[in-house]
């Protein structure tokens, strides 16, 4: 019996691996789709949002309360309002960038799922036509022994 067993595993064993996702993807990304990745990355992070926030109320304290004379953007801060729209026009579009990186991935990976499933799926077929095999040899068996006894 145990060597029915290493029949079968082994077969399961020779199988070709499946390929790993994010090398597949990783090593057709040029310098410009990492970079907008990380951009996307760091943008999106808590630590952006509290270091930018923060960056805000220290520009709007300058201006109004330390520089209050002589402040190089007083308020209503219409310079940093032209720097923060261009921020998020070159922002906006390379998060987007990333994004649909991210989905491509994600249809890879999907693909890759349905490839494996496929491949499960006829491995088990090929395993229960194999057991079925040893089952109706196992049954002849029986049959020679108790017609001979």
């Amino acid at each position: 019996m145990n060597a029915a067993i290493r029949f079968l595993v082994g077969s399961l064993r020779r199988g070709p691996q499946a390929p790993d996702l994010n090398r597949l993807f990783d090593d057709g990304q040029t310098y410009g789709e990492r970079l907008a990745d990380r951009v996307a990355a760091i943008g999106g992070s808590w630590r952006f949002i509290i270091g930018f926030s923060l960056f805000l109320v220290l520009w709007a304290l300058l201006n109004t309360l330390v520089l209050a004379r002589h402040a190089f953007d007083p308020f209503p801060f219409i310079f940093l309002n032209l720097m923060l729209s261009m921020l998020a026009a070159l922002q906006a579009p390379i998060i987007m960038m990333s994004q649909n990186r991210q989905a491509a991935k994600d249809r890879l990976e999907a693909r890759l799922d349905y490839e494996t499933n496929l491949r499960s799926e006829a491995q088990i077929a090929s395993l229960h036509d194999k057991i079925d095999l040893l089952l109706a040899m196992a049954g002849e068996r029986e049959d020679a022994a108790g017609a001979a006894g």
